[in-house]
């Protein structure tokens, strides 16, 4: 079963001034497409802490995916791509374009978008926009091949 770990990059979200609308969303996400939610962080909009905590994840848990939710667009608070690209061993640029195509066919902002995809170790990192469509809308692009990725970076993904 491929194990998945998230990380929503919100300070409102980690202050307690917005509630989290992704969760229950994302976790129904998985379990319909038969992933495993190994965790699930909230974090600030600070590209220190999300490279921190992508590193914790890679090293101590080890999941086949971690997924950013937010933090891809143009706000001066946004830093999840820059955090990635901080950590990760190859870029996969593809990932992004592919989600930005497939998005800008039904909302012109998704080109502001700038997320990113690649490689740590043997952990695959996308990031993800941070409203609920988007996330819905971007993993229904990247989800079909996930199974292949995984096995491709060199995991087994056992059933």
């Amino acid at each position: 079963m491929i194990q998945v770990a998230v990380i929503l990059v919100s300070s409102k979200i980690q202050s307690g001034q917005q509630p989290d609308e992704n969760r229950k969303h994302l976790e129904k996400i998985l379990t319909n497409h038969q992933l495993t939610l190994l965790s699930y962080d909230v974090v600030g909009d600070d590209r220190q802490a999300i490279s921190r905590k992508l590193d914790t994840l890679c090293e101590t848990t080890e999941p086949h995916i971690i997924l950013t939710l937010g933090g891809t667009g143009v706000r001066p608070t946004d830093w999840a791509p820059e955090a990635t690209k901080d950590v990760i061993d190859k870029e996969i640029p593809g990932i992004g374009e592919a989600m930005r195509a497939e998005s800008f066919k039904k909302v012109r902002t998704a080109m502001l978008s700038r997320g990113t995809a690649g490689i740590k170790g043997t952990t695959l990192i996308m990031n993800l926009p941070g409203s609920v469509k988007g996330v819905q809308e971007n993993l229904d692009i990247v989800l079909p091949l996930v199974e292949h990725m995984v096995e491709k970076i060199g995991r087994k993904v056992t059933l």
